[in-house]
């Protein structure tokens, strides 16, 4: 078997978990991580190249002599790191630019969604303020107002009235509050229903669905406070049914992997859809064009088959559905955050962890927000670590991963004690 050499891009819980699944692989050779944290420096090699360094990272690939490139994030794929690399012969995992406009422009979303008759909200795409108010004052449902371009999760605003509505939409229109990311933006209904995180990995018209998951945008328990990244998740869950999968599958897959080819985008990459499940049927909320974080962390340990080996055949065009085997169990994760997260929060506190020997077989702990400073790993982002448990139940997944927070410690770390709340309510009925 010959070994590749795999260069991870990212420095984040995503990336932590994509470089587990991958140590997992026969075939794998030399494995580098750039840029990093303390966790991923303790399980390969790494570099101190950032992800936003297009020529630095194609640099890296090519002296290195790597024969795969994993994009984590998404803002290199929207600057053309796929592009760059596949223009030197380097197999690459994510999209090309044409294909990372999905994440990258909202509006360009929302054009593509309607081009295509994908099932998705009712909306429009405004560039100008008046015209904007005019729409929200005159719409016949409450609105969601989204920044067009990236804007690290939080360029979506959810207003409780329409004149807090008209408020967002003049302060990224007139007041530049998401720069660039919000000189266009996108008012659409709000719908109504349960989401989902449908993540696919796709090569051409080709496409492999991974199950359900479903995160908790907000820091405290019962859904309240502030939204985050992501304080857990879970798979599979159960909220999307097979029926509900059916519909994604002909009503959304289906027409979006037929849109990107029509407009010749070779999609060879992660396509994350997440959905809202309404009394109508599953709706796109959005495109990702990267997996999910903490999605990823649920999904790579479910993946039973070689992980490396499907990433590298979807990034050299050439998957085998039929190959790909997916485990039988479910999988959740536990973010620990660091104090004051989702605002101000601390940093450079020493992380006391569960011993290595006592984290059972099936359990991982993926590092975030953290750094390798004098042989101690500290914290050094909002979201720190992530517990992973995977079992034959969602509970015994839940219970395995609170059992690892609890012999992990550092100054102010918080989590929220009922992940996969909802999931658990409807079991227990």
């Amino acid at each position: 078997m010959k070994k590749i050499n795999v260069l991870i891009i990212g420095s984040g819980g995503r990336e932590h978990a994509l470089v587990k699944a991958v140590k997992k692989s026969p075939m794998l050779g030399r494995l580098v991580c750039s840029p990093a944290n303390g966790g991923i420096a303790k399980d390969c090699e790494v570099a101190n190249v950032k992800a936003e360094d297009i020529e630095g990272i194609v640099a890296l690939a090519k002296e290195g002599n790597f024969d795969l490139v994993i994009s984590g994030p998404e803002v290199p794929l929207s600057m053309g790191l796929a592009d760059a690399l596949r223009a030197e012969g380097i197999a690459v995992y994510g999209p090309n630019k044409n294909g990372a406009i999905l994440e990258a422009s909202k509006a360009f979303s929302k054009n593509f969604l309607k081009k295509y008759n994908i099932p998705t909200a009712a909306g429009e795409n405004f560039t100008d303020f008046a015209k904007a108010k005019e729409f929200i004052e005159n719409a016949p449902f409450d609105v969601v107002i989204k920044a067009s371009g990236l804007a690290a999760g939080k360029g979506v605003i959810i207003p409780e009235t329409k004149a807090e509505a008209i408020e967002a939409a003049r302060e990224m229109l007139e007041d530049g509050v998401f720069g660039d990311s919000g000189k266009e933006i996108v008012v659409e209904e709000k719908m109504e229903g349960e989401e989902s995180s449908i993540m696919l990995m796709v090569c051409g018209k080709d496409y492999v669905m991974l199950p359900p998951s479903q995160d908790h945008k907000r820091v405290g328990e019962g859904d309240t406070g502030l939204n985050t990244g992501g304080m857990g998740a879970y798979a599979p869950a159960a909220v999307a049914t097979d029926a509900v999968l059916e519909d994604v599958r002909t009503n959304i897959i289906a027409p979006t992997l037929a849109g990107l080819q029509s407009e010749g985008i070779d999609y060879r990459g992660t396509l994350y859809v997440g959905i809202m499940i309404t009394k109508n049927g599953a709706k796109v909320v959005e495109f990702n064009v990267r997996f999910g974080d903490p999605e990823c962390q649920v999904l790579m340990p479910l993946i039973e088959s070689d992980a490396l080996e499907l990433i590298n055949d979807i990034a050299n065009g050439n998957l085998d559905v039929s190959k790909v085997k997916i485990a039988n169990k479910f999988t959740a994760i536990v973010v620990m955050c660091a104090e004051g997260y989702p605002d101000a929060y601390r940093k450079g506190d020493v992380i006391t962890f569960t011993p290595e020997d006592d984290i059972p077989e099936d359990c991982w702990i993926i590092h975030a927000g953290t750094k390798l400073v004098d042989g101690n790993i500290v914290t050094a982002g909002g979201r720190v670590l992530g517990m992973v448990g995977s079992d034959a139940t969602l509970q015994g997944a839940l219970d395995k991963a609170y059992a690892l927070c609890k012999t992990t410690s550092f100054k102010g770390g918080f989590y929220r004690r009922d992940i996969a709340h909802r999931e658990l309510a409807r079991l227990n009925k």
